[in-house]
């Protein structure tokens, strides 16, 4: 495994950055302050991926972001194979480039391992691993199947084996990628998988460079510090990579004195940037990416945001930072937005989100008649 360095600049700083600092940069690298030109593919691999344990949000996360975003170029994406959903990051689901995929899930492999164990150690310790990947190989790359699909044509061969136990071990062992029409805007269909290999007709890469990997998330993410790089990653022990980073990357403090790295060409705007509106996705990156989250999200909110199920709710961006939730009912052929704000805001920030509520019908919603806007606080209170 090879450890990329960026060209020496020899800069180094402790210089402090504030909360609302490193919001501004997050919000740049994420482009989020103005909506960009960048092409699907190009915004993709900038942003390092999309999380995508639903079909739909990677879809408004682009939204979000580009102009002029049409469904249909994702979805393109995913059937011409340029892009694959595939457990990545944190072994959970991401819309990357095929690149992407062929790169990085070796380098996450410790991941997917180490999930594997906490979950089902125990009903695997008995089974030979490599004939059950191989087994589970031969099954997907005949026919995508689902998971429980897998779990009982494994258990035909192991019949005293756990069928999800089964499946999911072919999946920390193997790089599965989901296969259309999962995941394509306005279509249905249970998610199928088959392995990376036999979707893209190539193999993964054999020497990945997880320094490149860090250096990718600092360019969409930072400034960050190694614990944030381990929560973006799932990864452990990235000190060492970074110390041999060091010499090619500034360093900053936040306020509460932790290290934060960067690159040196990177973009990070005045705090006093004025930062627009914008709906973000259920499951968005921005909110997973950090072990501090208070640069996109306040502690006191992170219950109105996180479920215990897992889930992740949509949110809104009001002055840069989440200051609410929201979801969209559809009815035949009238739609709803229901937003519930965590905080009282101005009249002049209310017409924001109206105005781009309206854009966010448009995409989601187009062929509704009727469309309605409910903005409530957090308490239910009505504004």
């Amino acid at each position: 495994m090879t450890i990329s360095k960026p060209k020496s600049t020899g800069q180094t700083t402790n210089q402090p950055l504030s909360t609302r600092a490193l919001n501004r940069a997050l919000l740049a690298r994420q482009l989020l302050l103005s909506r960009s030109d960048l092409s699907v593919r190009e915004a993709v691999r900038h942003l390092v991926g999309l999380q995508a344990q639903a079909p739909n949000p990677p879809y408004v996360a682009l939204w979000a972001r580009l102009r002029q975003f049409r469904h249909e170029e994702l979805s393109a994406h995913l059937m011409e194979r340029s892009m694959v959903r595939i457990a990545l990051m944190r072994s959970t689901l991401h819309l990357v480039t095929a690149d992407d995929c062929v790169t990085l899930r070796p380098l996450l492999q410790s991941v997917q391992e180490r999930g594997l164990k906490g979950s089902f150690g125990k009903k695997l310790a008995e089974l030979d691993l490599d004939a059950l990947a191989a087994a589970g190989r031969a099954l997907l790359e005949a026919q995508p199947l689902t998971f429980s699909e897998l779990g009982k044509r494994l258990q035909a061969l192991w019949p005293h084996g756990d069928a999800t136990a089964l499946s999911q071990a072919v999946r920390c062992r193997l790089p599965l990628v989901q296969v259309p029409p999962r995941g394509i805007w306005g279509a249905s269909g249970q998610a199928a998988h088959t392995t990376a290999e036999a979707w893209l007709g190539r193999p993964l890469a054999e020497e990945p460079d997880l320094g490149a990997m860090l250096l990718r998330y600092l360019a969409a993410f930072g400034p960050a510090s190694v614990k944030d790089m381990q929560v973006w990653s799932g990864l452990t022990r990235l000190r060492e990579v970074v110390e041999r980073l060091r010499p090619s990357l500034l360093a900053f403090r936040d306020e509460q004195g932790n290290e934060l790295f960067d690159l040196p060409g990177a973009p990070r705007p005045d705090p006093a940037t004025p930062a627009p509106m914008r709906f973000l996705s259920e499951f968005d990156n921005m909110l997973l990416s950090y072990d501090d989250r208070s640069r996109i999200l306040q502690d006191d909110d992170k219950h109105l945001v996180f479920t215990d199920n897992g889930i992740i709710r949509a949110t809104l961006l009001v002055d840069g930072f989440v200051c609410g939730i929201w979801s969209v009912t559809q009815k035949r052929k009238a739609a709803d937005l229901n937003i519930s704000l965590f905080r009282p805001i101005s009249e002049e920030q209310l017409n924001s989100i109206r105005e781009e509520a309206e854009r966010l019908f448009d995409f989601i919603a187009p062929d509704a008649e009727t469309k309605d806007i409910h903005i409530t606080y957090s308490r239910n209170t009505s504004l």
